[in-house]
This record gives structure tokens, sequence and C-alpha cells, in this order.
């Protein structure tokens, strides 16, 4: 049996600040429902977070500043931990992601356990 290694997807869009529909909201979910629940019930999700819209930035003097990065005009909005056999594989998996069909990218890490 090959050893599952874990990834990290995360998940990054532009903001906006047009509201979405209750339909198209409703719609979102359950993509994203779909998405999820199709890589645990391979067995292969670890843990999903999305992310909140408040933060703050520390620097390194130590100030700190409300918000969060923005990158390239995108945010990162969550992120999944998964396992697969090869970052090849873990690829495959991601680009069913729906941020994908939103406009938004999908970044696939390798992760080191800290022992």
């Amino acid at each position: 049996m090959t050893q599952l290694k874990e990834f990290m997807l995360l998940f990054r869009y532009e903001p906006s600040n047009e509201e979405s529909s209750q339909e198209q909201l409703e719609e979102m979910h359950k993509h994203w429902g779909e998405f999820i629940g199709g890589i645990a019930m391979q067995g292969k999700l670890v843990s999903t977070h999305q992310l909140g819209f408040e933060g703050k930035k520390i620097f390194t003097n130590q100030s700190t500043e409300d918000g969060f990065h923005i990158a390239e005009g995108q945010i990162i909005g969550g992120n999944m931990v998964l396992k697969a056999e090869s970052m090849e594989s873990a690829t495959e998996l991601a680009k069913k992601c729906p941020i994908l069909f939103m406009g938004g990218t999908v970044e696939v890490r390798d992760v080191i356990p800290m022992n």
C-alpha cells in the first residue's frame, strides 16, 4: 500500500464589493460541499478552514495593522489539508476546486511534519 503524504491547498480569490444573491450562495455552498465531501469520502480529508474577514498584520518592528495581506489583488480565503500519493495526485484533486470556477486560484504545497 502506498504511503499517503499530506498536502495543503491554499484558496485565493479577488475580493469583491458585489453581493451574491441567495441562489448564488446556495449554489456555491453546494459545489464546495461536493468538493470537500468527495475528498472526505475517499478518506483523504485531514482538515479544512474558511477564513473570516477580520484580521491583524504584525510587522517585524512589532507594530500592527488591521486587515489582511492582499497579494496580486488576491486574498487567502481558506485552506484544506488532504492526503495524496504525490504532488501530482494532490494537484489533480485540487483541479476540481470550486474556487477555480469563481476566478480564484489554488496553490498546492507539501506539508513537512514538525517532529
